[in-house]
């Protein structure tokens, strides 16, 4: 690979780190023609960008980044796809689904989720039970909403006291 297409590679990764608020680095090693197939049509499917980028390339890219990835170099070893998207624990949850069907890879090598670092597989089950935005905001309005409903529903049950009530105070006198 000529020095200008390396360049131009590295501005692409960095380009694409500013575009997704989170990335997971997997690992593909090993592999056959197949399973990729059916997991880049599983990452469509979920809104996932994947990437298989060279490990030196990936790395410069992240030393170019703002953000401090330091903990992520250890990580960039062997075959590494990395996985971009808007929702932080999409590919957690599809990484799992996988793993409950079996499948030895693809194995999550880290991960750079709503702004923290998550080294080894075994943090696959942390990255799983964050919460994306509108699991956040839906849990905020039904919170909202409950205590509304408490007091709508005491109202009502409350009018047909109070009627009953007024309605046999009306009957006794006459």
């Amino acid at each position: 690979m000529r020095k200008e297409d390396k360049i131009a590679v590295i501005a692409k990764l960095g380009e694409t780190l500013q575009q997704y608020p989170h990335f997971y680095l997997v690992d593909v090693e090993g592999m056959n023609a197949a399973s990729t197939s059916a997991l880049r049509r599983k990452c469509f499917q979920s809104e996932i960008k994947m990437v298989v980028v060279k490990n030196t390339l990936l790395h410069k890219a992240l030393e170019a980044s703002e953000i401090d990835f330091s903990a992520l170099y250890g990580t960039l070893k062997g075959t590494t796809a990395v996985l971009f998207t808007n929702v932080a624990n999409a590919p957690a949850k599809m990484l799992k689904e996988l793993k409950a069907k079996k499948a030895t890879k693809p194995e999550l090598k880290a991960a750079y989720a709503e702004e923290g670092i998550y080294v080894g597989a075994d943090q696959l089950d942390a990255l799983c039970s964050i919460k994306s935005k509108n699991e956040v905001i839906a849990e905020i309005v039904a919170l909202l909403q409950s205590p509304a409903k408490n007091v709508l529903s005491a109202l009502q049950s409350g009018q047909n006291t109070i009627h009953g009530v007024l309605k046999t105070l009306g009957e006794k006198a006459e």
